[in-house]
């Protein structure tokens, strides 16, 4: 029975949304994409709300008319990546193929695909805070890293910030000092923290969520390779000549909206496929990040010393 390649492109392109969101240490800023409009291709809606504050109640006139508007700015995609994969006849026929195209796409997207995903957004925070003033020069070290931090997590509590909605990203060296703090353990719990369809137990700070991510993708500027250029074949991603490392963001759960969409996913069986006799694998991905400019006080970083 000749194979459904429409219903496995469906099936593939359902499940790797899905990977990129469980899997991706930034996959909680997607909960805040729930109100986004996406119709495909690279341009999103994002609705903008503006209300009037309080005026006086009349007991003669009653209620003073207020104003809302909502509207819905549109943003373009930043980033459209993809790549094509072939698979031998001879190694893969229809009886396997589902499984070995499974395998392929899911390897890659946990080894290239959401490594990329997290260091695009974390440098773009980055570079917005520093942008903003939000953001401190600072050499982690284990007699003031707990006091730092607390000093910025208070300076986002200040503006009003709900403690109970923060998130501290934090790079795993910085986080190694962090936990080996000797103050810090009457201070450290074990909590939930949902991530997608996934609940998350790990370690919070007084109740806010420690996330610790490689240091590979907490930069503040990334080269991403298009694939095709001298030196650039590989694909992929590589910090940027003037990156400085970020040791931790803290931001609102709100501030961030995450955006990670595969566009495409397209298979050719090797009949079909006219450049060799080979399964045919296209995938194409859409994501950025997008902070409004209200939320950028809503995050502070810690940093090395230099601007990006």
């Amino acid at each position: 029975m000749p194979i459904n390649t429409l219903e496995y492109a469906k099936l593939f392109q359902t499940q790797l949304d899905q990977q990129a969101e469980q899997q991706a240490t930034s996959g909680w800023m997607e909960a805040n994409a729930g109100q986004v409009i996406y119709n495909g291709g690279d341009e999103i809606k994002i609705p903008d709300i503006v209300v009037q504050g309080l005026g006086d109640y009349d007991r003669d006139n009653g209620f003073v008319q207020g104003s809302v508007t909502y509207k819905y700015q549109t943003h373009k995609l930043t980033m459209d990546r993809g790549r094509t994969f072939q698979l031998d006849a001879m190694d893969v026929n229809e009886t396997n193929f589902g499984t070995s195209a499974a395998n392929v796409m899911s390897e890659f997207q946990r080894m290239q695909v959401i490594p990329e995903i997290d260091a695009y957004r974390y440098s773009k925070i980055a570079t917005t805070a520093i942008n903003a003033g939000n953001s401190e020069d600072y050499t982690p070290a284990e007699g003031t890293i707990l006091s730092k931090l607390y000093e910025h997590i208070f300076t986002l509590a200040d503006r009003g910030i709900d403690m109970g909605q923060l998130v501290i990203t934090i790079s795993y060296p910085t986080y190694q000092i962090l936990v080996n703090n000797s103050q810090i353990q009457k201070r450290i719990d074990v909590g939930n923290f949902t991530q997608g369809n996934v609940n998350l137990q790990i370690r919070m700070l007084d109740g806010i969520p420690l996330i610790p991510v490689s240091s590979s993708r907490m930069k503040s500027a990334y080269v991403f390779y298009d694939g095709s250029t001298s030196g650039q074949e590989q694909g992929g991603f590589a910090p940027d000549a003037s990156a400085v490392n970020v040791h931790w963001i803290v931001s609102s759960r709100r501030a961030p909206i995450g955006i990670s969409k595969t566009d495409v996913v397209r298979i050719f069986d090797p009949q079909t496929n006219q450049k060799a006799n080979a399964w045919k694998l296209d995938y194409r991905k859409y994501h950025d990040i997008i902070i409004p400019e209200n939320k950028v006080r809503e995050i502070f970083i810690a940093k090395d010393a230099g601007t990006p």
